[in-house]
């Protein structure tokens, strides 16, 4: 048998095939109530709040939770948090107060047919491929990670671990569709929870607490390991995180570029996680869903980045490779990157069952993640793309199968795509430079669009290509944001790249749709209504049996709770 990274026992395998045995349990008894494409596709809008609450952060919580921020934990430390108090929780809130009463409300089965209906064939066109390319991507993100855990597990290679984990994500969703993916992902949070957990606790307890791994950061920061101390162990500036020198363009670069641009326009627009809320069984349970799921997102940090930050000076390839060496991995002999170091910091501290726990937890992300971007995927292949310009007017059973068949196109797909993402080192980058092509400029025609009535269905589609097409050039004139395709012009790197191209996509997006809606003519008011704010009734966007509700089933003071909560945690650290 091939040498393996991990040393896992029988009684690891049978927390895994324990595991196993529920997802696809919980497929077989899902599929029992498919009888329709909604039912398919949307769960029949009948889940309540709490379970796609947790659906909504356990379907996030996948390949850029996981190893993306322990990999941006152990590189640059501290500002990492950025990512879930700045660039999560707000658009969250605001996602649950002010956007989801629109998707619900008008009864639409996706955010490209929200286009349709806001912005006419063409822009919704344009949406739909882009997304749907989108997500084949960030699937082979997904898939990648899980297929590293399977190689380092039992020592096969990549391509035959990329096709097992493939096999297993795939059996499930083609089963019980949605129903069967949002059930897996409460299920997988759990797991998710109780597998990292003890990683983070047993490797306080090896540095000495807090205490002892900020002093273990600074001897490694001195020594010229990594970032100044100052910059990985204070989250503001942020520095060490944006890329840029000074504090002030930093601030202005997570402030905007993370937490306006590329949050928003992830949190609020992208299809995979409104899908979930889109699933419940009210307008009041749509608006909750991703509220409550902000409470366990502001807490994801504990469990992903301080496990990086631990790793760093506890694992000796990590801390090498901080130091600027290039350590080579012991099974497979690749270069260590920083992608690894929560699997080393598990091979490292762990014991057999515990171990066997952790492995369960990360398999149960990568799948809740990999999942989630193939059941958005099938959705709008089938209703947007197949349904809409390929073979109309059909009954219903002909898109459920066109769905089930996206499902295993789109998972080969994801295996050609994980090869891709493989190339880089911190895979944090690579996702975010994805979220600035794809969604930056989809939230600046969203937000334009629902807020200004003046604006055009031209201006629609043709603001999303030419931001799209900005951000894309921005990231490849950047020095690494595109892996080998960038050429180095821009002498910016990494996170901060990515930053700089979602908001040039932003900016560009909003000019040009601004100028072209004042040449040309917009719709009628009265096609407006549920797609405009001012042109929709308040008693639209809420639901009047929420006002007798206990406060904790009422929007509006769950989401104070919550930014309430993050302000603290932002003040504290």
């Amino acid at each position: 048998m091939a040498e393996t990274l991990i040393d896992a026992r029988l009684v690891d395998y049978a927390i895994l095939a324990t595991y196993f045995a529920f997802v696809l349990g919980i497929g077989i008894l899902a599929r029992r109530h498919v009888s329709d494409s909604v039912d398919f596709f949307l769960s029949g809008r009948s889940l309540p709040a709490w379970v796609t609450g947790l659906a909504f952060i356990s379907a996030n919580l996948g390949a850029v939770e996981i190893m993306g921020m322990s990999a941006s934990g152990a590189e640059f430390g501290l500002p990492t948090v950025h990512y879930f108090w700045v660039g999560a929780i707000p658009a969250m809130l605001f996602l649950g107060v002010v956007m989801m009463p629109f998707y619900y409300g008008s009864k639409v089965r996706s955010v490209p047919e929200f286009m349709l209906r806001r912005f006419g064939p063409a822009a919704h066109l344009v949406n739909s491929l882009s997304f749907a390319l989108a997500q084949l991507l960030i699937a082979g993100v997904n898939l990648y990670l899980l297929g590293t855990i399977v190689q380092a597990l039992l020592g096969w290679s990549l391509w035959v671990a990329l096709v097992v984990a493939a096999v297993i994500v795939l059996s499930y969703i083609t089963l019980g569709g949605l129903s069967a993916a949002i059930y897996n992902e409460v299920l997988q949070f759990f797991v998710i929870v109780a597998g990292l957990l003890p990683l983070t606790l047993l490797g306080l307890h090896n540095v000495g607490g807090w205490d002892g791994l900020t002093a273990r950061i600074t001897e490694a920061a001195d020594a010229g390991a990594g970032p100044p101390a100052e910059q990985q162990l204070n989250s503001w500036p942020g520095q060490a995180l944006s890329g840029f020198d000074s504090p002030i363009l930093s601030v202005i670069g997570i402030v905007f570029g993370l937490g306006f641009v590329l949050s928003f326009g992830y949190w609020t627009t992208n299809f995979v996680e409104v899908q979930r809320a889109m699933a419940t069984d009210s307008i009041s349970a749509a608006r909750r869903t991703p509220i409550i799921g902000s409470f366990p997102k502001m807490f994801v940090p504990f469990i992903t980045i301080l496990p990086g930050m631990i790793a760093a000076v506890l694992v000796t390839e990590i801390a090498d490779l901080k130091a600027g060496e290039t350590p080579q991995g012991v099974a497979t002999g690749a270069e260590v990157t920083y992608n690894d170091a929560l699997l080393y910091l598990m091979r490292d501290l762990l014991p057999n069952g515990l171990l066997g726990l952790a492995i369960t937890g990360l398999l149960a992300a990568f799948m809740a993640g990999m999942a989630a971007n193939i059941s958005a995927f099938n959705t709008v292949f089938s209703y947007d793309l197949w349904q809409a310009y390929v073979v109309k007017d059909r009954e219903d059973g002909y898109y459920l199968r066109i769905g089930r068949l996206a499902t295993v196109g789109a998972t080969v797909v994801a295996i050609g795509t994980a090869t891709f993402a493989a190339s880089f080192s911190n895979i944090m980058s690579y996702l975010q430079t994805l979220f600035g092509f794809f969604n930056a400029p989809l939230f600046a025609t969203f937000i334009l669009g629902m807020f200004w009535k003046r604006m055009t269905a031209t201006a629609g589609w043709m603001g999303l290509v030419a931001g799209t097409l900005s951000a894309v050039l921005v990231a490849l004139l950047s020095e690494d944001a595109f892996g080998s395709l960038s050429l180095g012009v821009i002498p910016i790197s990494g996170q901060g790249a990515a930053f700089l191209a979602a908001s040039t996509a932003f900016v560009v997006d909003v000019l040009l749709s601004i100028v072209i809606s004042l040449v040309t003519s917009p719709k009628p008011e009265g096609s407006l209504v549920g797609l405009v704010y001012s042109e929709t009734p308040k008693e639209m966007r809420t639901d009047p049996d929420e006002a007798s509700a206990p406060w904790y089933r009422r929007t509006l003071p769950l989401a104070g709770v919550a930014l309430a909560m993050v302000t603290v945690l932002n003040i504290l650290f």
